[in-house]
C-alpha cells in the first residue's frame, strides 16, 4: 500500500477504516444476475466497459478478497430512489488515479442475504486530483465527474465521484447518483 502522505489526517482515518472493514466481512454469494438487471436499450460504451471490468463481482464473494468491504449502510435517496451497499476499495480510493477497469465503488443492492450488482462508483480526492491535473475537474469516457464538498454524509474530505448503473437501469440516466430502481428495502 501506498503511504498516504497527500491526505488529509481524516481521509487517511477512512481509507483505514474502509479498508479494515473490507477484511471482516462474510456475505452469502449472489449466484446469479437475474433478467431484470440486464439493460433492454443500447448502453453507453462506458457501462459495457464497466459490465467487462466487473464481470466477476456479480458474486458478491469475489470482492472482499479483491480488496472491497461494505461501508456506509445502505444509502438511500433524500426522497426517492437508493444507491445501495458500497463495498469500497480503500487501496484504490487513496492511489488518486481513476481507472474504468478498477473502480473504486462496487454496489450491491441487498436482497435479503444476498447481494446483487447494480452498479460501481469512481471516487477520487479532489485535493489530490486537482493539484496533480492543473486544476481540471475528472472525466471518464466524457462522464464529468461530480464534486462533493465536506462535510458530506460519509464524513470525507471533498472528492470526486461518478456513479455508473452497469447493471441496473436507472430511468433517470446510467451516470446519475440516485436510482429509483435500486431499494433498500429488502434488507
Amino acid at each position: 500500500m501506498k503511504p498516504i502522505t497527500k491526505f488529509t489526517h481524516t481521509w487517511a482515518l477512512n481509507i483505514l477504516n474502509l479498508a479494515l472493514l473490507s477484511c471482516a466481512v462474510t456475505v452469502a454469494p449472489l449466484f446469479a444476475q437475474d433478467a431484470e438487471h440486464a439493460s433492454h436499450q443500447a448502453p453507453a460504451e462506458l457501462v459495457r466497459e464497466v459490465r467487462q471490468a466487473t464481470q466477476q463481482f456479480l458474486d458478491v464473494n469475489n470482492a472482499g478478497p479483491a480488496g472491497y468491504g461494505p461501508a456506509f449502510g445502505c444509502v438511500t435517496g433524500p426522497d426517492h430512489g437508493a444507491m445501495g451497499i458500497h463495498y469500497v476499495n480503500g487501496t484504490l480510493v487513496g492511489d488518486g488515479a481513476i481507472d474504468v477497469a478498477h473502480p473504486e465503488a462496487l454496489i450491491y443492492e441487498p436482497v435479503g442475504n444476498k447481494r446483487r450488482l447494480v452498479g460501481v462508483e469512481y471516487i477520487v480526492d479532489a485535493v489530490t486530483w486537482l493539484k496533480n491535473n492543473n486544476n481540471t475537474p475528472p472525466a471518464l469516457d466524457g462522464q464529468d465527474f461530480q464534486f462533493v464538498a465536506a462535510p458530506n454524509r460519509f464524513n470525507l474530505a471533498d472528492f470526486f465521484e461518478l456513479h455508473v448503473w452497469a447493471w441496473r437501469d436507472n430511468p433517470q440516466g446510467a451516470f446519475v447518483d440516485w436510482n429509483n430502481q435500486v431499494t433498500c428495502e429488502r434488507l
